[in-house]
């Protein structure tokens, strides 16, 4: 899966989208780190604030949990 750079889509959308994808087939598994926003930026190749309203959608439908000074971590069980 890639982002569509030229595409009508948020590219945060489609980050997004991706690393859920991710979660779900256990590639980031529960009580586990995803990647920093730097990570993010380097392997999209987008910006900063792109890369930190992703992990945000990411908050906003429940995957993910963000502690400060330690990063995000998906949750035991996703809530829906």
């Amino acid at each position: 899966m890639t982002v569509d750079l030229d595409g009508p889509e948020p590219l945060y959308e489609q980050i997004a989208r991706l690393l859920a994808a991710r979660i779900a087939d256990g590639t980031y598994p529960p009580r586990r780190r995803i990647p920093s926003e730097a990570a993010i930026v380097e392997e999209f190749g987008v910006s900063r604030p792109t890369a930190r309203a992703a992990v945000q959608r990411l908050v906003e439908q429940g995957l993910v949990q963000t502690v400060r000074g330690k990063g995000s971590y998906v949750v035991d069980t996703p809530q829906t």
